[in-house]
């Protein structure tokens, strides 16, 4: 059953199964056709999150295991509901002594048969990040024992994870009861298929692919197919049963071949029900105007793209030079976003990823001797080219193989020399070139090795650089900062935006259309709200500044910037009645601090730094020489409440009708002003969410769950807004550009859609959501014959569906 609305759960110990089961009756009255879950293979003990997968051959049990599992989709199909699950191929989790395929690697070495599961390079033993300590003091300090393991020894770390001592190992026949002195340790050490490494090397050392820089984490090789059939057996095997209708494939981007992987997986799902279509939807990041390859034989993307692009409509272009100028003179920092972009692509290339680096341009050394032609490019200038592409690449990766590349990959390297070849030493650019011609797909499978390692390096840097980094150091308006997002250009033109519509209608009609995930920066509320500030700068610029000046006040040693970012994230969160607000903020700045890496890092943290700005979150929300800012602050969110819920309306309309499976993230159906995890993954009062459903009120937040309802109602009994195309209508007349306006049709069926759109200015101070009648003046739609004026449109709502 393909899916026409699904809905996302987080599921882990304290949210198992059985507790989505208890909230399947609501999803069904919400409206949704499908349960999306995270992860639900065994992750990590205790993984909040679950894609820390460390066996996926088997359901976690501590979601409830495979009886858990049955329960639950007996209780959806009893509601007409399926389940689509998050599949996790890219890594698996590592730490610890959990992963008995890992602990078999680290036992036997390449013997072992899930060797070439993992991405290691196999010409040094395994590196383990594991101490806290070098080595040596490790030993010294009695960190590093060896203690009974059933009939044999084995290597305890600080009390704590077991690892595996070879079976050939001589120490087994010792007298298990000595102790072993630190020089008899590490003799031991020195004779297994891996080394103990302190952790603060590993960026350097590490002689394995890991997801991102997580040293928890190891990339797994599912380009093999023995190991593709061996990690993907439960799925097909839930898929055969009927147990699941498709898949969501976490970090598409960093496997090897995803247009392979993806072309793969939809054979064997056909092969096994070829009269029932999975739906297979990709996590893939997409630059600004990158198409998604529709020959990957699957419905498209999980969404990422159209959060972008509906954000991109409720944002006033008008606001981005004022916004930008207000930043650069408070932060002292550049107002354009690829000044701090590039920077942060090398620093992070620099810090935490030497070692990819490294043997990525060994790949290509060897790749360039192997030749006639470019036998006279050295290590180190191919080192240059790499690093400078990786600075500039203008999206996550590109996607040759042995075989060749994909056209589409054409325009993505002219865009990249172009952006590196300035930065290039003289003389240089013959190497860039040679570098951009392998990516091209010329030297063949001989160079397949070293196109790999670029890509599966590239997504990294993109990710860390720009998303986890130059995010969290640029803050001219923070709901332009998420993923995916270009905080460059967060406002379109709506002809930009019924274009991509319409593309969106013709290339993936069935893509997951998201607007909050479990890894947004902020909650789509929040965003929302936020977005109104780029229709009234001026106001914003006079607010701030004075709370601005108190900042100066009462915590001088704080940087305007933070305190900025500050405000700017107390407007996208504050609720009224929400007693945990002051803790979350504090969670907050410790992780956009650290991500930052000016003033803090997770490596370094600067936990006096840390404090001081804690202190002036304190002071802001609850200390009395914090009163003035607190009634101040209340006054400019009354003016800023209904341009913010104009736009939650509009955000929300859009998600539900334009072309796509749109996918409500947990608890989002009411307003979400969530920050970036783990507070954007807090428990949800379903129950609260069930009794306004069944109320009688659209007042506030309870307006968004009932547009989000009628729309999901809507969307069951059209085929036009599940199946139809999409043709832009023109609105005319003096606020034209406050409409997006469309119809879908299918099958002689045609529904009109009209959706107000940056209504900041307009409404700003006023209580409701709605302009008046005179400020829409003769604006109109003229389409089929008839005239719909928006007087008479957005009357009452600033959404219209006729």
């Amino acid at each position: 059953m393909i899916p026409t609305a699904t809905y996302r759960l987080q599921l882990h110990a304290g949210f198992t199964f059985a507790d989505a089961e208890a909230v399947v009756p609501y999803l069904a009255e919400l409206g949704v056709s499908h349960l999306y879950a995270s992860p639900i293979t065994a992750a990590a003990r205790g993984s909040t999150h679950g894609y820390d997968v460390v066996d996926p051959t088997r359901i976690n049990p501590e979601l409830g295991g495979e009886q858990g599992l049955l329960s639950l989709v007996a209780a959806l199909k009893r509601h007409g509901l399926g389940l689509i699950i998050d599949i996790v191929p890219n890594h698996m989790g590592v730490a610890g002594d959990e992963n008995a395929w890992w602990l078999d690697v680290l036992e036997h070495g390449q013997a072992s048969e899930y060797a070439p599961v993992f991405d290691i390079d196999w010409r040094e033993r395994v590196a383990l990040p594991v101490l806290g300590t070098p080595l040596r003091e490790a030993l010294a300090d009695g960190a590093i024992q060896l203690v009974p393991r059933g009939e044999r020894l084995a290597v305890q770390l600080y009390g704590g994870a077991i690892y595996p001592i070879r079976e050939d190992d001589p120490i087994h026949k010792a007298d298990r009861s000595a102790a072993f002195s630190p020089d008899q340790i590490a003799e031991v050490l020195d004779r297994q298929h891996y080394r103990l490494v302190y952790w603060r090397a590993a960026n350097d050392e590490l002689n394995w692919r890991r997801f991102f820089s997580i040293n928890e984490l190891a990339g797994v090789r599912i380009e093999d197919p023995a190991v593709f059939e061996r990690t993907h057996a439960l799925y097909f095997d839930l898929f055969r049963r009927g147990l699941i209708d498709g898949v969501r494939v976490d970090h598409v981007d960093g496997l090897a071949d995803p247009a392979g992987y993806c072309r793969t997986l939809r054979a064997r799902f056909d092969a096994i029900a070829p009269d029932r279509p999975a739906y297979i939807v990709v996590e893939k990041i997409l630059a600004g105007d990158e198409p998604f390859a529709t020959d990957w034989r699957i419905e498209g993307t999980s969404g990422y793209d159209f959060m972008r692009q509906v954000s991109e409509v409720l944002h006033d272009p008008a606001g981005q030079a004022p916004l930008g100028q207000l930043w650069e003179e408070i932060s002292g920092r550049s107002a354009t976003f690829e000044e701090e972009a590039v920077p942060a692509r090398q620093d992070l290339l620099a810090w935490q990823f030497e070692g990819q680096l490294v043997a990525c341009v060994k790949s290509f050394h060897a790749l360039a001797q192997a030749g006639v032609s470019h036998t006279w490019i050295t290590r180190g200038m191919l080192r240059r080219a790499i690093e400078r592409l990786l600075w500039v690449f203008p999206v996550y990766r590109t996607y040759a193989t042995g075989q060749g590349a994909p056209d589409y990959d054409a325009p993505i390297r002219a865009a990249a020399r172009e952006a590196a070849v300035p930065l290039m030493p003289p003389g240089e650019v013959p190497v860039l070139d040679a570098v951009l011609g392998w990516l091209a797909g010329e030297g063949g499978e001989g160079a397949a090795e070293a196109v790999r390692q670029f890509q599966q390096l590239s997504a990294p840097i993109a990710a860390k650089g720009v998303e986890d980094t130059a995010f969290y150091r640029h803050g001219a308006l923070l709901s332009a900062n998420d993923v995916g997002f270009e905080p460059g250009h967060f406002a379109c033109d709506l002809g930009q935006f019924h274009r991509e519509m319409r593309e969106r209608a013709m290339r993936t009609p069935r893509a997951m259309l998201a607007t909050a995930t479990h890894d947004h920066k902020r909650g789509e509320d929040a965003r929302a709200r936020l977005a109104v500030l780029s229709a009234v700068p001026d106001a914003w610029s006079q607010r701030v500044r004075r709370w601005l000046a108190l900042a100066a006040e009462h915590a001088p040693a704080v940087d305007a910037g933070d305190a900025y970012l500050l405000f700017q994230t107390l407007v996208g969160a504050s609720q009224e009645g929400d007693d945990s607000l002051l803790e979350r903020v504090h969670d907050w700045q410790r992780k956009a601090l650290r991500e930052a890496k000016l003033r803090s890092s997770w490596e370094a943290p600067d936990e006096e730094y840390e404090a001081r700005c804690h202190d002036l979150a304190t002071l802001l929300l609850t200390r009395e020489d914090g009163a003035d800012f607190r009634q101040d602050f209340v006054a400019f969110m009354e003016a800023l409440a209904a341009p913010a819920l104009a736009n939650t309306l509009a955000q929300a309309a859009l998600h539900f009708l334009v072309p796509g499976v749109p996918d409500t993230y947990q608890g989002c159906e009411l307003f979400d002003l969530s920050m970036v995890d783990p507070d954007n993954r807090r428990p949800v009062d379903y129950q609260r969410r069930r009794r306004l459903l069944a109320a009688d009120d659209d007042q506030g937040e309870a307006a968004k769950l009932r547009l989000v309802a009628r729309l999901l109602e809507a969307r069951k009994g059209s085929g036009a807004l599940r199946e139809g195309g999409y043709e832009p209508l023109d609105a005319v007349g003096e606020r034209a550009e406050h409409v997006v306006a469309f119809s879908r049709a299918h099958q002689g069926e045609t529904v009109l859609c009209a959706v107000a759109v940056r209504l900041g200015a307009a409404l700003f101070g006023d209580v409701e959501p709605v302009p008046s009648a005179d400020w829409w003046g003769d604006t109109r739609i003229e389409a089929q014959g008839r005239t719909w004026h928006a007087r008479d449109l957005f009357a009452k709502s600033p959404v219209a569906v006729r």
